[in-house]
């Protein structure tokens, strides 16, 4: 790594403390996927949809934004975004095992829909892409009543086809509303190949719509959270929305109810693995001399 790469987060605003804290969230998140998929396949848990491979870019998100106003509208694979956003382990294991006291629908919803009215993370719901929508409104609320939230709202890649994020899209952009859109596009709509999906470039959708589209590696953590970072800045500056799509790789099946190798091969799963964004970034922190092996033992 050379000189100028190393201590980037300074640069960005982050202070030591933080991007320690961002790792931490990091693994917390993969440690509870890992843990929740071992549940399912014991008959513990019933349903399981794996955010793995995805929480660099989802936690990213969560410390870029204004966590003590910024009204929150994750998707069903954001695990790692809302533990950075004030839910707790415990909060989603009540959810996976479909208890009353789960704090999202009191264990009437599957996993993945998150819920949290403390911290602003507004009730999602099965059909895909229809929190875009609602974000949207969220963000035109803001505008009326002259308040400084930001709205953020995230959706698989597939879901960028829908109407609802079309729809979403150009209101946003008519009304020059403060949210922001990220795509987190981890190249499968189930079993279906991002090149299958989409003609084009997702983040050059923003064009018709009058704001700015930019594209992200959704395995940097740091790039992440400065894309996120500068659309929240312009949203509250009043200058619009902001379309981010952050490429990654979906590195686990699409739920516990796939098989994903009858769509791709095992050599292209190992491959991706290689760019896991968590040990990319506890490297990248190693490097800043903020972790070393005892810190990892400790976590």
């Amino acid at each position: 790594m050379s000189v100028g790469q190393l201590y980037k987060h300074h640069q960005l605003g982050l202070t030591d403390e933080q991007v320690v804290g961002i790792y931490e969230k990091m693994v917390l998140a993969r440690k509870f996927d890992e843990r929740v998929k071992m549940l399912q396949r014991t008959g513990k848990v019933l349903f399981h949809v794996s955010g793995i491979g995805q929480e660099g870019a989802q936690t990213a998100a969560a410390f870029a934004l204004d966590r003590s106003q910024d009204y929150l509208l994750p998707y069903y694979r954001d695990y790692a975004f809302v533990l950075s956003t004030g839910m707790t382990v415990r909060d989603l294991m009540l959810q996976a095992f479909a208890k009353a006291e789960d704090p999202s629908s009191g264990g009437r919803q599957m996993a993945g829909h998150f819920s949290s009215r403390e911290h602003r993370i507004v009730t999602s719901s099965s059909p895909v892409t229809t929190q875009v929508p609602h974000a949207v409104g969220l963000a035109l609320a803001a505008k009326m009543k002259k308040q400084k939230w930001v709205s953020f709202v995230s959706l698989g890649e597939g879901s960028s086809n829908q109407g609802d994020f079309h729809e979403g899209c150009n209101f946003a952009g008519v009304h020059k509303l403060p949210v922001i859109i990220m795509v987190e596009n981890n190249q499968y709509a189930i079993s279906i190949p991002l090149h299958k999906q989409v003609s084009g470039n997702i983040y050059e959708r923003a064009i018709g719509y009058g704001f700015p589209g930019v594209r992200v590696d959704g395995n940097d953590v740091l790039a992440v959270y400065e894309a996120v970072k500068t659309a929240r800045e312009r949203a509250a500056a009043g200058e619009g929305p902001t379309l981010i799509e952050a490429v990654m790789y979906r590195l686990e099946p699409h739920s516990t109810a796939d098989n994903d190798l009858l769509y791709r091969t095992k050599e292209e799963i190992e491959e991706n693995w290689k760019k896991d964004p968590i040990p990319k970034f506890k490297q990248y922190l190693t490097d800043c001399g903020l972790w070393n092996e005892d810190a990892e033992a400790a976590l």
